[in-house]
């Protein structure tokens, strides 16, 4: 009759249960050369590999072709440090590659000497793509602001301090980055609506709502007025915090003056 995990004579009995029953991470036994000495139900689901297989074999089969060094120069680290985090490329049975977290801690049996090492695996493969794809989308945002020039679009902190700007705003405001990132927004506002508290306003409105919008006049470097279109809209991250705003101008100069004639 099967024994209940309390049933089991020893912790190390259970301990060796539960490694062998657990899926979502391969967890094995290297001896001190590298050499695959037990593997777990989670190690065959993950590379592919039965026990009689891989045992006996030496770990580097896991690794890439150009990256064969590597395994070594794991072990070597968990010999000094007694253990290794890592994150990179491994290769299955059948020759895929699957993105893993790597864990290698050093075992010395309960003697003090070296008797192996303890390796849990997990496969990390969709958040990698999950990032990439995160990666590949904020390059292409960043290439789209970049590439704007009828638009001023940038970023503005907590406190409405400018933290990025784009072509269009140079074109449009008249600043070159060096010359206004790291400086307050309320560049951009005439004297009365300084006077008036009227920047805050906005970031106050757009803090609240989400965002803000509206049209008025603002100040280019030199002095001169444009009648713009703002928007203003409240940044957060993934856990709803405030961590910015971002800004977007457009000049409407050419449009009030045709209105005003009309």
């Amino acid at each position: 009759m099967k024994k209940s995990l309390t049933e089991l004579d020893s912790p190390e009995e259970r301990f060796r249960l539960i490694i062998e029953t657990v899926k979502d991470y391969a967890i094995f036994m290297l001896n001190p050369d590298g050499y695959v000495e037990s593997w777990n139900e989670g190690a065959r689901r993950l590379k592919g590999y039965e026990p009689f297989e891989i045992i006996g074999k030496h770990f580097s089969i896991f690794y890439p072709e150009d990256n064969k060094h590597w395994p070594e120069e794991e072990l070597k680290i968990a010999r000094r440090d007694g253990r290794i985090e890592d994150e990179g490329w491994r290769v299955r049975k059948d020759g895929s590659r699957f993105w893993a977290n790597v864990i290698i801690t050093l075992s010395d049996g309960g003697k003090g000497e070296l008797s192996g090492f303890f390796k849990v695996t997990r496969d990390l493969t969709e958040r990698k793509a999950a990032e990439e794809a995160i990666k590949r989308s904020e390059e292409r945002l960043r290439m789209m602001v970049t590439a704007v020039k009828d638009y001023a679009i940038f970023m503005l902190d907590e406190n409405g301090i400018v933290t990025s700007w784009n072509p269009g705003a140079k074109r449009i405001k008249g600043y070159e980055e060096e010359e206004i990132i790291g400086q307050s927004f309320k560049k951009f506002y005439t004297p009365e609506d300084i006077a008036r508290k009227h920047p805050e306003h906005e970031l106050k409105i757009a803090f609240q709502e989400g965002k803000y919008e509206e049209e008025g006049w603002r100040v280019k470097k030199d002095g001169s007025r444009f009648w713009a279109h703002v928007v203003i809209n409240r940044v957060n991250d993934a856990q709803g915090n405030l961590i910015g705003y971002g800004k977007v101008t457009r000049d409407l100069s050419e449009r009030k003056r045709a209105q005003e004639k009309l």
